[in-house]
């Protein structure tokens, strides 16, 4: 099994990191960087006798209903950097390499599913440098989030239950609930083009 649960998103973040590769470290770390990972162990994880692969999305995506892979500027080169847009656009993108490996897959024994996660409480003391009123925000945020273990329930069904043992190309909620993704993210050509950008960062031919 691999779970693709690394990614960045500080909020504290204000301008622009790149990787030693010289990519945008959001996009690199939270969509690049599984989608290279999953094609460096293919083969091993084929070898077993059922493979999983799970993704990370995030349930903020509710909130942003018309967000999409900008495929002409990615990385924030042309237009101002949030780290807020930089971390959702690579969490969609997550959920559409999903779709993707799941369709490259169908014939073999693993299977792809996509897991979106809500708040989940945090220590915001490792945050030193974090406004008096967002810290605020975040202590009334996380009264209502979930703890650490309650959410690593999910990540364990997912990864070890029979009653997912057939079922792919699937997003969970974090009550194991199947749940729908953005129209967008749903769309063929919209996948295509998405990881046609990622192979061309990857350097990899489909």
């Amino acid at each position: 099994m691999l779970i693709h649960n690394a990614a960045i998103f500080d909020i504290t973040q204000k301008d622009i990191s790149y990787t030693s590769e010289g990519i945008e470290a959001v996009w690199a770390t939270n969509h690049l960087g599984p989608a290279l990972l999953t094609n460096l162990l293919l083969d091993a994880i084929k070898s077993s006798t059922q493979g999983r692969i799970i993704t990370i999305a995030s349930k903020g995506l509710k909130a942003k209903p018309f967000l999409k892979i900008d495929l002409a500027d990615p990385e924030f080169r042309k237009k101002k950097f949030s780290v807020a847009d930089a971390y959702y656009q690579s969490k969609r993108a997550q959920v559409m390499y999903t779709y993707w490996l799941t369709e490259r897959l169908k014939d073999t024994n693993i299977t792809a599913n996509c897991i979106q996660v809500p708040a989940v409480r945090v220590d915001i003391s490792k945050y030193s440098n974090l406004p008096s009123i967002m810290r605020f925000l975040y202590s009334l945020k996380s009264k209502f989030a979930l703890e650490p273990e309650e959410m690593a329930e999910t990540y364990a069904y997912l990864a070890t239950s029979a009653e997912v043992r057939s079922v792919s190309g699937k997003c969970f909620d974090e009550k194991r609930r199947p749940v729908k993704s953005n129209k967008y993210t749903c769309q063929s050509e919209n996948i295509d083009k998405v990881m046609n950008l990622t192979m061309s960062y990857l350097k990899i031919e489909e």
